[in-house]
């Protein structure tokens, strides 16, 4: 049986809270705009959120315009006016991404699980998908950026997951084989079979369900 002697973390749903983060900015976002933030506008947002990342993520537009078609699909069937200027758009948007920053947190055991991993004497990693700015002004403003020995960001690798290179990077830059990592993450695809297609060992965790009280001794029990 081979060892694990690193660990790499999904960022997103894994460590830091986004979907809570992004309640709190869409319903700011929406009584801005004089709208009711009820559970049909909410799922609304993330539908057209989910639809346009992954846009985002096959290449078909780029990062900005993702956002400007988020407000395209989802004001129109608010009964909002949408604007048709790019600029007025993009100032719409960081409406929206004040109220997000603001609610910003990672999940509580985050920054404890990661250093204690860390005291096992295994290397740990990030290999999260988005915008580098966006993703390391995250780990800032929650305490994650130091407590990491290597950060693969999409943006700035390359490649995205679930494609293997990403998870090769990741392994590269902790200085271990693919098959001696241990790869934790709460999307099905793009976490767990883009870690197991390169030999590494996959945890999915589900932060709003199943391990609603955290993941620790899931990712701990991993590891022993």
């Amino acid at each position: 049986m081979v060892e694990i002697r690193a660990v790499g973390f999904d960022l997103d749903g894994t460590l830091f809270d986004h979907r809570g983060s992004a309640i709190v900015g869409v319903d700011r976002f929406l009584e801005s705009l004089g709208v009711e933030p009820t559970e049909h506008a909410r799922t609304l947002w993330f539908a057209a959120e989910d639809e346009q990342i992954e846009r985002w993520r096959l290449r078909r537009i780029d990062f900005k315009e993702q956002r400007r078609e988020r407000l395209r699909t989802v004001l129109p069937a608010l009964g909002v006016p949408t604007p048709s200027e790019v600029a007025e758009l993009d100032a719409l948007f960081e409406r929206y991404l004040a109220g997000y920053r603001a609610a910003w947190r990672a999940f509580p055991d985050s920054v404890e699980l990661v250093r204690r991993v860390k005291t096992t004497g295994r290397r740990v990693g990030l290999l999260t998908n988005g915008a580098e700015e966006q993703q390391l002004d995250k780990l800032r403003v929650t305490g994650l950026l130091e407590v990491f020995d290597h950060i693969c960001i999409s943006e700035r690798i390359g490649v995205q997951k679930p494609d293997p290179q990403a998870f090769r990077l990741l392994a590269a830059g902790l200085g271990v084989d693919p098959g001696e990592c241990l790869f934790v993450g709460d999307n099905p695809l793009h976490d767990i079979d883009g870690a197991r297609a390169v030999g590494m060992t996959a945890l999915l965790v589900d932060r709003y369900g199943a391990h609603s009280e955290g993941i620790a001794g899931a990712v701990i029990a991993r590891l022993a």
